[in-house]
């Protein structure tokens, strides 16, 4: 009686710490999903496609002294292109986006209050990409007429006219004078606050760059990124990098955002996770680069956790399975000799059956 009970007792404890292992796994697993998908600017391609899927979203991060400018992009298209001809791909719709920080500037407006500001030059589509919040008016596009419109930020409004309502009213970067085309919110996550530091923000086309920075026109980009099809995956991710492989080693960060936080990938990268963070280039990142690496590394440790969980009731299936082996194998003869009775007990009421239908047949 006694050693019925340990069993009963070690069933219902295997039973209960196999069940926390799910419970806790499932939990994991949630909360991975919401933490990736607060990071909204790595689904580009998955808003551009409206969820169908079949492209892959790819950033290029350059280090200052790259040498890439706005002179690469159009070989860089025309190549990307090219390469998915091969597959027989011949979708020409692969939108993209470059920018580049220019520092920070001193900011006026009409009532002369002033702010500072970290400006960033932005051109194609790349308010498509980073997926702000805009509270009022409208982003800056190349196809403007005017290209002296600004895209500034929340706290920057209010600092120079304590309101976010104030789409097309005047400010001054750097002396520099540009109209307010719209009003977007400050970072919402809790990594994007910490990496975007605290000055207020403001994006500007590249033909007012080029005066903001007193050059004759300003070319240079850090950050390229775009929307390429992927008839087979990873195919899309390569046809971008085989363009940059062997001209900017050392000077590039390539990824592959569309990928970056599936648990399969970030499982494969706990071998690296003490170096995940560990930049040992002149690449400079934004802010929501920075952003993504962290919860990259905070994934890694997550869905690594999980499957290791996931591992509990696999065990438990194989340690059962081996027990119902052994007892097979301590109970076969015993076992055979029961299957046997049965089988002989079951011809036995066949055969019985048979006669009796012929006896009731020879008397009619």
């Amino acid at each position: 009686m006694c050693m019925k009970k340990k069993i009963k007792i070690k069933h219902i404890v295997l039973a209960a710490v196999n069940l926390a292992a799910i419970i806790a796994m499932i939990v994991l697993t949630f909360a991975g999903k919401r933490l990736a998908g607060s990071q909204r600017y790595n689904y580009a391609a998955e808003r551009w496609t409206q969820g169908e899927g079949g492209y892959t979203q790819v950033s290029c991060f350059f280090s200052e002294d790259s040498g890439f400018t706005r002179d690469n992009i159009l070989p860089v298209r025309l190549s990307v292109k090219n390469t998915l001809k091969t597959v027989a791909v011949t979708d020409e719709r692969c939108p993209d986006a470059y920018s580049a920080p220019l520092g920070r500037f001193g900011v006026t407006c009409d009532t002369a209050c002033f702010s500072q500001a970290e400006v960033t030059a932005a051109s194609g589509e790349f308010f498509m990409f980073r997926c702000f919040d805009l509270l009022s008016g409208n982003y800056f596009s190349d196809r403007d007429i005017m290209q002296d419109g600004t895209v500034i930020d929340r706290t920057l409004a209010f600092s120079l006219y304590g309101s976010d309502d104030v789409v097309g009213m005047n400010i001054y970067i750097n002396n520099v004078s540009f109209k307010i085309a719209g009003i977007i919110d400050d970072p919402q996550t809790k990594y994007e606050r910490e990496c975007a530091g605290n000055y207020p923000k403001a994006y500007i086309s590249y033909s007012k760059a080029s005066e903001l920075a007193g050059t004759e026109t300003f070319t240079k980009v850090t950050c390229y990124e775009c929307i390429v099809p992927d008839p087979v995956d990873g195919f899309g991710y390569r046809a971008v990098s085989d363009v940059f492989r062997d001209s900017y080693e050392g000077k590039l960060l390539l990824v592959n955002n569309t990928e970056r936080f599936t648990p399969s990938v970030r499982v494969k990268a706990l071998k690296n996770l003490s170096r995940s963070g560990v930049r040992d280039d002149s690449v400079r990142l934004p802010y929501w680069e920075n952003a993504s690496r962290i919860v990259e590394h905070k994934l890694t440790v997550i869905y690594s956790v999980g499957r290791a969980l996931l591992a509990v009731p696999v065990l438990t299936a194989v340690w059962y399975v081996i027990q119902l082996f052994r007892l097979w194998v301590r109970k076969k003869r015993v076992l055979a000799c029961w299957i046997s009775d049965k089988l002989y007990s079951l011809w036995c009421r066949t055969s019985r059956k048979e006669s009796h239908s012929r006896f009731n047949k020879s008397l009619f």
